[in-house]
């Protein structure tokens, strides 16, 4: 990836930054400097027979999640994280484009955890694999090979970008800091059962919420002034964005969302609601938020 790209980075779309799109992509497929394509699909999608040609699999559902923790989708540590991500042929000095089978979902999980150890040259491609094959570009359907060596990739966790439930809890009390909830309106209402047994239905006090599919059209991310426009109206006057979901997958949208509308230093809640929501002394409430639907 030659060096104009790189600088190009800047919080926003562009030849390089947290989002490209598959034109930009397309012609680097394959090219000796090209990006590193990794699959970050989950659930129904997770092991596609279609994929971009080349890529490999991050595997949220499975490698990519401590096997050691209760719950689902916890960030690994950074040495099994570096062991993990060098398997897939990824160094330090690469850049990265992870993608997803259903648009920009668990894609943006895998850029918020490798931004949250230290790399920053990776984008999420926008709209996913449906955006690449509505191009008409080209698929493979056979098993990713492996790559011809181990990646020499190393780790180096930020603070910060995720967050605890004790964190969490005093940031829901905090004049400066707003917790947004990106679950659907029924789930954050408790009008529906969770998805996941034993939780209980409902919203932390205090959180607010948007839906991340709010801040998408057709799988695509919104425009940048679009996605300002709805984070302000639930932060309002508040600097520090601490998001939260199911299980810590569609909050990194949020975190996405708030990147490219120009925000900095949010936070995501590893745990989310498959954390909170167990039974607990947390405090949990039902009930809509009050603020009109995110646009």
């Amino acid at each position: 990836m030659g060096d104009d790209d790189v600088r190009a980075y800047a919080g926003g779309r562009g030849p390089f930054g947290p989002l490209v799109g598959a034109d930009w992509l397309a012609p680097r497929v394959g090219a000796p400097d090209g990006p590193v394509v990794l699959d970050a699909s989950v659930g129904a999608h997770r092991g596609s027979e279609r994929r971009i040609p080349g890529a490999q699999t991050f595997d949220i559902d499975g490698a990519f999640s401590d096997p050691s923790a209760p719950l689902p989708h916890t960030m690994l540590g950074a040495d099994r994280f570096s062991e993990e991500l060098s398997a897939l042929g990824v160094n330090d000095g690469d850049t990265v484009v992870v993608y997803d089978g259903a648009g920009v979902y668990s894609s943006a999980r895998a850029w918020w955890m490798l931004r949250a150890m230290g790399f920053d040259r990776v984008a999420v491609l926008d709209g996913g694999l449906p955006a690449w094959i509505a191009a008409g570009l080209p698929l493979e359907s056979t098993p990713p090979a492996p790559p011809a060596a181990p990646g020499d990739f190393t780790a180096r966790p930020r603070a910060g970008m995720f967050v605890t439930a004790d964190e969490v809890a005093r940031a829901l009390t905090d004049p400066a800091a707003v917790v947004l909830d990106a679950r659907s309106q029924e789930r954050y209402a408790g009008t529906v059962a969770e998805p996941r047994p034993g939780l209980r239905a409902g919203h932390m006090p205090g959180a607010l919420n948007l839906p991340f599919g709010s801040l998408q059209r057709e799988g695509r991310m919104c425009p940048a002034d679009e996605l300002r426009g709805a984070l302000a109206a639930r932060a309002q006057e508040r600097e520090r964005l601490v998001l939260s979901c199911g299980s810590g997958v569609t909050a990194c949208v949020l975190a996405l969302a708030a990147e490219l509308a120009g925000y900095r230093g949010q936070a995501v809640y590893d745990g989310s609601w498959s954390e909170w929501g167990l039974p607990s002394g947390r405090p949990v409430e039902t009930g809509a938020d009050g603020l009109a639907p995110a646009p």
